[in-house]
């Protein structure tokens, strides 16, 4: 089963039941199990087997704590405390007035949030989380839904990492493509060269980080967004509560000081960020040779402990806003410390649980060897040069919807690009591994199995399966325009020509979408 065609069947299932039952949980169930089954050759002992060990080796691996995996489980515990403690001392509510006052309509409010998903572009992960705390106080107060708010996080997120060489993202890339330069004795250009380079190369990025401004300006709201948004306008309920609990929201008996300032919200969160951010620094020092560059700092941090390490320091500085709005201004009860901890807690289990089974099909697909299987199909088949890079950006989105991970699809597709391109068309080298990033960033936007969709869905307080699918269809005009763009920088060999025919595409549908909106 291995590396065959069948290896598709789990994530396909699991995908397919996702956007039929829209139950998250059962869906990824289904298309783990049927993953095991596979693995185990239908046998239920085997296939147990399977699943046990799957599910361990999430917590330990070779013997040793999964850190990476532990750490952001423990992280999102955290930021559910910081979340409560900002809401009993009234950082939230009174950051929403202030906001109110300053951020006069909607589509400021989003502006504002599209803008702080683009400045922020340290690590994916900590993007849709922090994006979506600070943002969610200001698009509620505007009746912003939160499937708009989880699109604007996660079409930002990913996107500007992807092209942000001081970032997780980019020190990952770029020592992948230093390897591949390497190895194929290239030396007109240096692996930092390459990634700058590569930037207005990535069609996708570009167009969907557009198509979040111009959507947020002009009101377009396409497919399940509209039910959405209207629901949010005319009746103020930014979220459905038909799917049960919202992944961040707590409930409603906490008590909330009236005297808490903008300082309540603003400090944590500033505090979240720098000391995030200096806990990858210093991490990466430590693993990184004398005279290292902050490339290299970067490339050898440890982003899930970062954010675990500036999680806990948040946690102590909110928790003393507690005390001080509790023991000097006597607005909260002290005993409400723990039920808001606690609170906090619960708000964020059902996105520890998608989480865990999402990592654990990808575990599984991984074991299938469905990456490989889908890049084999490239290696094998005889494509015009000139719609090679076109067929490596459909493929990457195929495989990182598959298997749910960009930076899987990274580490597979990128060396398999670099190899078919020196020997093929060394010209249309970086363009080739610019549409690779730039198809695994579309394929993860999309996938329901996705660990960055299903954080920026946390971070926007949003169900995961209304983020999924209100999200599809802009990911969706952005990725059909960047398909154009490739076919036409392939046949005629300027990433220019190739950028400038997409945004005049780009300018034409939306023309055609404002006009769509303004009718209905």
């Amino acid at each position: 089963m291995e590396g065959t065609i069948y290896s598709l069947i789990p994530p396909i299932v699991a995908i397919v039941m996702v956007l039929l039952t829209r139950k998250v949980l059962l869906s990824l169930g289904v298309g783990i199990i049927s993953a095991a089954l596979l693995i185990g050759k239908f046998s239920p002992i085997e296939s147990l087997q399977t699943l046990v060990i799957s599910f361990y080796s999430i917590f330990v691996s070779d013997g040793e704590i999964n850190t990476w995996n532990v750490y952001i489980l423990l992280f999102l515990l955290l930021l559910g405390m910081i979340t409560a403690f900002i809401t009993v001392i009234g950082g939230s509510r009174a950051f929403g007035e202030w906001a109110l006052r300053r951020v006069k309509t909607r589509v400021g409010a989003q502006i504002v949030t599209a803008i702080l998903g683009v400045i922020i572009f340290i690590d994916d992960y900590f993007n849709a989380l922090a994006v979506g705390q600070v943002s969610r106080p200001l698009t509620d107060r505007h009746n912003v839904s939160r499937a708009k708010l989880a699109y604007i996080i996660d079409s930002t997120s990913a996107p500007i990492c992807v092209v942000s060489p001081i970032s997780s993202w980019g020190a990952y890339i770029i020592g992948i493509i230093g390897t591949i330069l390497t190895y194929h004795h290239i030396s007109e250009f240096s692996s930092f060269t390459a990634f700058i380079q590569m930037i207005p190369m990535n069609y996708y990025v570009i167009l969907s980080i557009l198509l979040v401004f111009v959507t947020a300006i002009f009101n377009i709201n396409i497919g399940p967004m509209k039910k959405h948004e209207l629901r949010a306008i005319q009746t103020g309920q930014t979220f459905s509560t038909e799917r049960g609990k919202v992944p961040g929201e707590l409930k409603e008996d906490l008590p909330v000081s009236q005297t808490g300032s903008v300082l309540g919200l603003v400090v944590p969160i500033m505090t979240l960020i720098v000391s995030t951010v200096t806990s990858m620094i210093y991490l990466g020092y430590q693993e990184s040779d004398s005279g290292a560059t902050i490339l290299d700092v970067f490339a050898n941090t440890d982003p899930a402990a970062a954010l675990l390490y500036g999680g806990i320091v948040t946690v102590v500085i909110t928790f003393l806003f507690f005390v001080y709005e509790a023991s000097i201004k006597k607005t909260l009860p002290f005993q409400v410390s723990s039920k808001a901890s606690w609170q906090g807690i619960q708000s964020m289990l059902p996105a520890i649980y998608i989480l865990i089974l999402a990592w654990m099909i990808v575990d599984l697909i991984d074991q299938l060897e469905t990456g490989t299987f889908l890049a084999s199909i490239i290696e094998q088949s005889n494509f015009s040069v000139s719609l090679l890079p076109v067929i490596l950006f459909i493929l990457a989105g195929i495989m990182a919807f598959s298997t749910g991970t960009s930076w899987g699809t990274f580490g597979l597709m990128l060396p398999i690009a670099g190899q078919i391109m020196v020997i093929v068309e060394p010209s249309l080298l970086l363009p080739s591994l610019a549409a690779v990033l730039a198809g695994a960033v579309f394929g993860d936007h999309c996938s329901p199995i996705s660990d960055t969709t299903i954080l920026s869905s946390t971070g926007a307080g949003c169900h995961h399966i209304d983020h999924v699918i209100t999200q599809l269809p802009y990911a969706l005009i952005a990725a059909i325009l960047s398909i154009v763009g490739y076919i036409v920088l392939g046949v005629t060999g300027s990433v220019w020509f190739g950028l400038i025919i997409s945004l005049l595409l780009f300018g034409l549908i939306i023309g055609f979408l404002i006009r769509y909106s303004n009718q209905s």
